[in-house]
């Protein structure tokens, strides 16, 4: 097999889409992956112009895969980048949409990806929880599996209007910052956030009233780890003493 390797930017999987599409051996993978004795490693430099070659003619083929390729590459799947390239070569040659070839291994294991990566996504527009600083921001602290902060901030913007929040992804170390007029994504390390003076009894009152329409007579555990999955927990107010 030819491993072709790019930098884990989207530039640098289109590059490495035109240099691998013509390959019978060709395996993409944007971070290190096991390879055999008689894998051949293939660095790709990372080529705007050539990106952007692959990228209109995938426009021209099928205007809404690009969004698709860019959900699966934004998973967690250690093979993203082989399910994304095999996916978009298909496409290619077939010079039209494929996503109703359930049949085929290179769609059904890529709309896979899309679908969990959007269940994330809805399941997190729920479960977000933010604080209110001192100096006024709301912040959200979250883990999630998949690199969805992008995806989160056109809900949060629409429902919060024009306050200034935070949407931080700890476990990438990236933070989607909105002042209520514009938008930056950056790298944001885990810090100490000062809570505002109300934020405390604001959580303190969440809790009691999610306390007080619980019925513990008709505790149903499983059914609330359905509903709600325990990883999410961690920062609900309602789920911690």
């Amino acid at each position: 097999m030819h491993c072709y390797c790019y930098d884990g930017t989207t530039e640098g999987f289109y590059t490495a889409v035109f240099y691998a599409y013509a390959d019978p051996l060709a395996l993409l993978a944007c971070e290190h992956i096991q390879m055999g004795i008689d894998d051949i490693s293939m660095p790709v430099t990372t080529d705007p112009e050539k990106a952007d070659r692959v990228l209109k003619k995938l426009r021209e083929y099928d205007r809404y895969a690009e969004g698709e390729i860019d959900t699966v590459l934004r998973s967690c799947f250690p093979d993203r980048a082989e399910r994304a390239f095999l996916y978009l070569r298909l496409l290619i040659r077939r010079r039209g949409p494929v996503r109703e070839m359930h049949a085929d291994p290179a769609v059904s294991d890529a709309l896979f990806v899309v679908r969990r990566v959007r269940k994330e996504t809805h399941n997190m527009t729920g479960f977000l929880r933010f604080m209110e600083t001192a100096g006024g921001v709301l912040y959200a602290p979250y883990t999630p599996d998949n690199d969805i902060t992008e995806y989160l901030f056109p809900h949060f913007k629409a429902r919060f209007g024009a306050l200034s929040f935070v949407i931080h992804d700890l476990r990438r170390e990236k933070a989607c910052l909105y002042n209520g007029k514009t938008a930056v994504m950056t790298r944001l390390s885990k810090g100490e956030i000062v809570l505002s003076d109300g934020e405390d009894a604001f959580q303190n009152l969440w809790r009691e009233y999610y306390a007080s329409v619980n019925i513990p007579e008709r505790s149903r555990p499983k059914q609330m780890r359905g509903y709600m999955p325990v990883r999410y927990w961690k920062f609900l107010p309602e789920k911690r003493p």
